[in-house]
């Protein structure tokens, strides 16, 4: 951008000193914050490391910028996050770049595909800028990862660029907090330095008079005041972006059903599991032995980045022995895109996308992955369904696809009549005789109210409600009129 010209935008970014400091929930509460004042809003990453994506106009993007869109009351789109990587093993990532796989990008190394890819993120912040009256940023990581810093495309370098009013957040529950915010402002070159506006101590648990004189402290060493102290808050009910979910249930009453999710090291769009939390008289659980899944009533196969290698790790920890014995009991299995792929009789991998291999057996079909990539949002109905699921049968659901394999009957089964029923139209869900396993490509299913209702005969807290109550918090817990200052005085 110019020096001449001027956006019309204002831009409030959240940086971390870590990972995990509370970036997206906060940019998601300022999306919120900011649009109920009438404003127009856009959320803005630059780059997202994430296995949790969603399908928006243009391709895909990492979920937490779709959620921030959301509670901006804007249409998710690509420019919120033109570059999304999406880990597939510790060293490669598949590369999403303005929506679309980029096979050239993903076998890039990564400090010049950083700097490829910037005048293509630049610009997409640049539209956002000229369209809204507010852009709220997220950052990643740390701004003060000086080792990476000469490829930064994501925290200072996008800071500078637009010009952003910054509040640097931490994550007090971890220790270290004041030392956390020091480093990182101090690592910081003075240039960005002026650009932080206020330090955020989040996760505090205990008497808020025993931080003085830490804030006024960090103050005279910094020039930049602390401006909120946010309580912990376990249950705010955003979908985590990343990792796994604490086990604590949130749901009201007696636990009478439990749903142990599979937590292979791949897992993706584990952020659909959130509604399953609230739902009164349910426990969900992450299990990564067999030994977890004793008590479980159903259990789900999630979406996996690296299918035949999640199924690899699960086939090691005995996970498909206990698995196979649940369902030989009756027990209720479902498996979810990569999930149902593994609940399969084989993967089949002409082209590399993913690997060969033997899947679980529990369903008499086979997938064979394609080069192509199938991201679509899909409104369908479920046909007549058996067992623990019959409630979805005739149920109107709408959710997202995003896989690259194909699942259809395993021929010769089929031929000898062991046939996997369609219980949805275009090869979308397929289940077995017993009727007790199932899997289905569309992710999404336990945030659709209708699917809740069906099988559970209950109601959660719709996203909209959440994010009131994000704004709702952090206008709490701010200090009075630092928010408005945010793109009023900067």
């Amino acid at each position: 951008m110019t020096p001449d010209q001027s956006p019309l935008a204002k831009c409030v970014m959240v940086l971390g000193t870590t990972s995990g400091a509370g970036k997206s929930w906060l940019t998601t509460a300022l999306c919120r914050y900011y649009a109920r004042q009438g404003l127009r809003v856009a959320p803005y990453k630059a780059q997202n490391m994430s296995n949790n994506a969603r399908v928006v106009a243009g391709g895909e993007i990492g979920s937490a910028q779709y959620f921030q869109a959301l509670a901006a009351h804007a249409t998710p789109e690509v420019r919120m996050n033109p570059l999304l990587l999406k880990p597939e093993k510790d060293t490669q990532s598949q590369v999403v770049l303005m929506g679309q796989v980029n096979a050239e990008l993903s076998r890039m190394e990564w400090r010049g595909r950083s700097l490829s890819v910037w005048p293509v993120v630049a610009q997409a912040l640049d539209e956002l800028m000229a369209e809204n009256d507010v852009v709220v940023i997220e950052g990643a990581g740390s701004p003060a990862e000086i080792n990476l810093k000469s490829c930064d495309i994501v925290n200072m370098r996008v800071a500078l660029h637009a010009n952003a009013a910054c509040l640097l957040v931490t994550d007090i529950d971890r220790g270290g907090a004041f030392a956390h915010l020091y480093g990182t402002w101090a690592m910081l070159d003075e240039a960005e330095r002026k650009l932080i506006k206020g330090f955020v101590l989040n996760k505090f648990r205990g008497d808020a008079s025993l931080l003085a004189p830490g804030p006024q402290m960090l103050q005279n060493l910094t020039g930049v005041p602390t401006v909120a102290t946010l309580p912990m808050w376990w249950q705010h009910g955003l979908p985590e972006e990343d990792g796994i979910f604490d086990d604590r249930s949130t749901a009201a009453g007696q636990v009478t059903r439990t749903v142990a999710v599979i937590a292979y090291p791949r897992i993706s769009n584990l952020d659909e599991f959130q509604p399953l939390k609230n739902v009164p008289g349910v426990r969900l659980k992450w299990v990564r032995s067999p030994a977890q899944l004793i008590d479980a009533d159903w259990v789900v196969l999630p979406g996996s980045k690296a299918t035949s290698a999640d199924l690899a790790w699960l086939r090691a920890q005995g996970l498909d022995q206990a698995i196979a014995a649940h369902a030989g009991q009756g027990g209720a299995v479902l498996g979810i895109c990569g999930g149902l792929q593994m609940l399969g009789e084989a993967l089949i991998d002409p082209h590399g996308i993913d690997g060969n291999g033997p899947g679980l057996g529990l369903l008499p079909v086979v997938t064979v992955f394609d080069e192509n990539k199938t991201v679509r949002h899909r409104q369908t109905v479920f046909a007549s369904v058996g067992g623990p699921w019959a409630g979805l049968s005739g149920v109107e659901v709408q959710g997202y696809e995003i896989h690259h394999g194909q699942t259809a009957p395993h021929p010769a089964m089929a031929a000898a009549g062991d046939m996997a029923s369609p219980v949805m139209p275009d090869g979308l869900a397929w289940q077995n005789g017993a009727g007790n396993v199932l899997g289905l490509y569309l992710h999404g299913l336990f945030e659709d109210p209708r699917v809740l209702q069906a099988l559970f005969g209950a109601a959660v807290p719709t996203l909209d409600v959440v994010f009131e109550g994000l704004a709702d918090y952090i206008d709490r817990h701010f200090e009075p009129g630092v928010l408005q200052s945010l793109i009023t005085t900067h």
